[in-house]
């Protein structure tokens, strides 16, 4: 399977433990549980300790949880990873979070039981569409993975909720919603439109052809490129807060 050909540009050759590696969203995931550092990192104080279980969670219920149960609904990544098997992943990977959401809860603050039952209820609403996809929409989309990780990890972190984490909030959805209108077009472009055909014709007479690559580099670039600045600022975060 050529470049082009596979359903997602960090999509492996399908089979084996490459299906399992695909499945995990990689570039996705990190930009999602980057909002969760982000969040923990806006509090007053920071607890390294409370931080890595929030991750920890995070990983489990995005990467795998969220993930599995979407390749279980309709095989967008065309892996090859048994019915049962994805079931399992995101069984176990969602139970394990929402364990530590409840622990964290009991421990630290009950600030986080309303959270954590919107988490385990949004993971299976959103990739599963429920009531027939009511949740399957750019909006939520961008509050369930945006602001819902950034929000959760700054309550754990300060047992409360102030202004300035409502306005990381809105920046969180506002670029999941760039994010999901990006994908959306590459989406299209990899995994239904067969041919295109059509050129473009520039002011100096210049012709460029249309192909479906041409029309998902743009876009798909732009997600790359965006994944990364997540995490970069992520990361810088982390080290003022931590280091």
């Amino acid at each position: 399977m050529s470049a082009e050909t596979r359903p997602a540009f960090y999509a492996l050759s399908p089979g084996g433990w490459r299906d399992y590696v695909t499945v995990l969203h990689a570039p996705y995931t990190l930009w999602h549980v980057s909002y969760a550092a982000i969040g923990a990192c806006l509090a007053p104080h920071v607890s390294a300790s409370r931080l890595a279980w929030t991750l920890v969670a995070f990983v489990l219920a995005v990467g795998v949880g969220a993930h599995a149960l979407d390749e279980l609904h309709g095989r967008p990544l065309g892996t090859r990873i048994p019915g049962r098997v994805l079931v399992a992943l995101a069984a176990v990977s969602i139970g394990g979070a929402a364990a530590i959401g409840l622990w964290s809860a009991l421990a630290w603050t009950l600030w986080l039981l309303p959270l954590v039952a919107f988490g385990a209820f949004v993971v299976g609403a959103y990739n599963l569409e429920w009531l027939g996809g009511r949740f399957h929409t750019d909006l939520w989309f961008g509050l369930a993975w945006g602001a819902f990780p950034l929000l959760t990890a700054y309550v754990a972190q300060a047992e409360s909720l102030r202004v300035a984490a409502v306005l990381a909030a809105a920046f969180a959805t506002l670029s999941s919603l760039a994010q999901r209108r990006l994908s959306t077009q590459v989406r299209t472009m990899r995994r239904r439109v067969v041919a295109v055909s059509g050129t473009i014709e520039l002011r100096d007479g210049t012709r460029e052809p249309l192909t479906v690559a041409s029309l998902a580099a743009a876009p798909e670039a732009a997600l790359r490129l965006l994944s990364a600045a997540l995490v970069a600022l992520a990361a810088a975060l982390l080290v003022l807060r931590l280091g």
